[in-house]
């Protein structure tokens, strides 16, 4: 949709503030580098990376969730969401630095994958099996093939908005619309591929072809709590204050809400089905998870993904009142990424504490990196 009447370019974009959160995210990023280069000697290659894949996977859902936003609302020619385009189209931007930042998945993928040793290849069949795709050339190629498509797609859509700020063309808008729908195609394919390929082949014994949808659903959740988030934020330094009102807010709850439903039933489907079939190389990857300190981290997940923000969400006035959403938000932010922690920490560390400062550390120097590079 166009910008619409009476909303300059001023308004819709982060102009005046950006170089001010820019300057914040990039110390916030060198803090993290720098912890992540003391803390790593001490706890160990293999923990670093596990640690910088979290923060990777947890700054990449996010970027994907905003590629999402943008590609459904030009689908559905949502026309609520103008305002919020902008603001969606910065995060969506952090695929360009997501996309550098991966070369260090690979150069840690001995310590990170099994089938990344030929060793461990040439002692277990089922990975020579599998080496077919499970091969360091292929991983490459397959990590480059994704961050050039949803860069393309990025950097269309972007670029596409940008001009319509300036000319106001509505052609721009049909060609945005007309690319949304092979778009979500391209989105679809792409973002299970990478989950598979990311996460899941960690455990290259274990699969569950509902994986990456159960990726794309915790980033829904990610990217609606951002956007409540940042967009408070950008009003509080004086833009979209009148633009994005109390609907948008209301509107983006519900979408919070949905996806937490969503999330669920993709959780509790892919549980059910693996452990109704009883097979032991499938449900060995829920019993780590349900054995030791894990066990209790398990349904700290349930309750916190699941239960309390449901109940939360599920009538109107907490999605009126701005406080409440913005909390609730925050929370759903923290929990996404406690599930991908979730997801990849357990085989590394089943019988003792999982935690560690490097979790932080790796975080910060993610998510400050990609900050300093899309305000």
């Amino acid at each position: 949709m166009m910008q619409g009447p009476g909303l300059s370019q001023d308004q819709l974009t982060l102009s005046g503030i950006g170089a001010r959160w820019a300057a914040w995210a990039g110390l916030i990023g060198l803090v993290g580098w720098i912890a992540c280069a003391v803390l790593a000697p001490s706890a160990g290659v293999e923990r670093f990376f596990r640690s910088y894949l979290v923060a990777f996977v947890y700054g990449l859902s996010l970027a994907l969730g905003a590629l999402f936003f943008i590609l459904i609302t030009h689908l559905t020619r949502a026309g609520w969401s103008v305002v919020l385009r902008r603001v969606a189209e910065s995060v969506a931007m952090a695929i360009l630095p997501l996309g550098l930042l991966a070369i260090l998945i690979f150069v840690g993928r001995h310590e990170l994958y099994i089938w990344a040793r030929p060793d461990a290849v040439a002692a277990d069949p089922h990975l020579a099996h599998k080496a077919g795709y499970l091969n360091s050339s292929f991983f490459a190629l397959r990590l480059l093939l994704y961050f050039a498509i949803w860069g393309a797609m990025v950097l269309f859509f972007r670029g596409r908005s940008l001009r319509q700020d300036r000319d106001g063309a509505p052609g721009l808008t049909l060609a945005m619309e007309r690319f949304a729908a092979p778009g979500m195609i391209l989105f679809a394919l792409t973002v299970t591929f990478a989950a598979f390929d990311l996460i899941m082949a960690l455990y290259p014994l274990w699969y569950s072809t509902i994986f990456g949808v159960y990726y794309f659903a915790g980033a829904a959740v990610a990217i609606f709590s951002l956007l409540v988030v940042l967009t408070t934020l950008v009003q509080r330094s004086g833009r979209l204050i009148g633009v994005v009102t109390a609907e948008h807010f209301h509107d983006l709850g519900k979408l919070m809400f949905a996806f937490v439903v969503f999330w669920a039933y993709i959780a509790f489907s892919q549980y059910m089905l693996i452990w109704y079939a009883s097979i032991p190389e499938e449900t060995g990857w829920y019993l780590v998870r349900q054995s030791g300190p894990w066990a209790g981290l398990s349904l700290f997940l349930l309750f916190g993904h699941f239960v309390f923000p449901f109940l939360l969400l599920m009538s109107r006035h907490p999605k009126r009142r701005h406080a409440v959403l913005v909390a609730a938000a925050c929370w759903l932010l923290f929990i996404h990424w406690f599930d991908l922690f979730w997801l990849i920490m357990p085989e590394l560390s089943p019988d003792r504490s999982p935690f560690h400062l490097l979790d932080l550390a790796a975080m910060l120097a993610v998510i400050g990196t990609i900050g300093a590079f899309v305000f």
